[in-house]
């Protein structure tokens, strides 16, 4: 396989032997792949500065086995700088889609997602919305979309002074009102029905809309817990 000039982004990347690194990349055709970027960590090198997390690149790669071979790297655009907050959110993102999508699975409008939100997060304040919103798509993308559209097992449509319990595997249940929403797994229509829309702009929305992402992720990332939720205590994310 030698696949040449595709944009990708590089998710992660650790030290391996003496000159180089191996590198987690998500392509904008190709998916989540693995390679050896071979002797980047020599004085020599120019390459190295280039393979860092949040910079547009376009890269070119050969092998047949699993762990293939960097080939050429070049700068595509101006690097996206996250500061602060949104830096460590930039890490979260990488590490759910290092976590959660399968490799060699192409998932095209994901890069480009991945790609908007990075863009989105370039402020000096965070805005939480950002993430839920790339949480609710990724979802979507890997085939785990939440049914927004109406509830189990009646079919009806999500009423705004109305709660739902969410079910993992199956969607959302009318509930009575004199129900503590305090309970986890309560919801109220009106965050529901924001996120159905993106239209997350309240603080009870993002609130709502956070706790229940992180049901949701649960059962997909199970007990191990993201590390990049141990770069801060609960700001954003959890």
């Amino acid at each position: 396989m030698h696949i040449t000039l595709q944009p990708a982004f590089i998710l992660h990347h650790r030290s391996y032997r003496e000159t180089s690194l191996l590198l987690d990349v998500l392509t904008q055709e190709h998916g989540r792949i693995s390679l050896i970027a071979r002797g980047v960590r020599t004085n020599r090198s120019t390459t190295r500065s280039l393979l860092q997390p949040f910079r547009p690149l376009v890269i070119s790669w050969q092998g047949k086995t699993e762990l293939m071979t960097l080939r050429t790297v070049e700068p595509l655009g101006i690097p996206i700088a996250l500061h602060g907050e949104c830096l460590l959110s930039g890490f979260y993102l990488n590490e759910l889609l290092m976590r959660l999508v399968q490799k060699h699975d192409p998932h095209p409008q994901l890069y480009t997602i991945y790609h908007s939100t990075l863009l989105e997060l370039q402020q000096t304040r965070l805005e939480q919305k950002y993430l839920r919103l790339f949480e609710k798509k990724l979802l979507d993308e890997l085939g785990y979309g939440l049914q927004l559209q109406q509830t189990i097992p009646d079919g009806k449509a999500f009423q705004a002074d109305q709660l739902y319990r969410f079910y993992p595997d199956r969607g959302f249940e009318c509930c009575e009102s004199s129900e503590s929403q305090s309970e986890g797994a309560l919801f109220s229509g009106k965050s529901l029905l924001a996120l159905a829309t993106e239209q997350l702009e309240d603080e009870e929305s993002l609130r709502d809309i956070k706790r229940l992402m992180r049901i949701a992720f649960g059962v997909l990332l199970g007990p191990q817990p993201l590390h990049s939720r141990r770069l801060f205590t609960g700001v954003i994310t959890e």
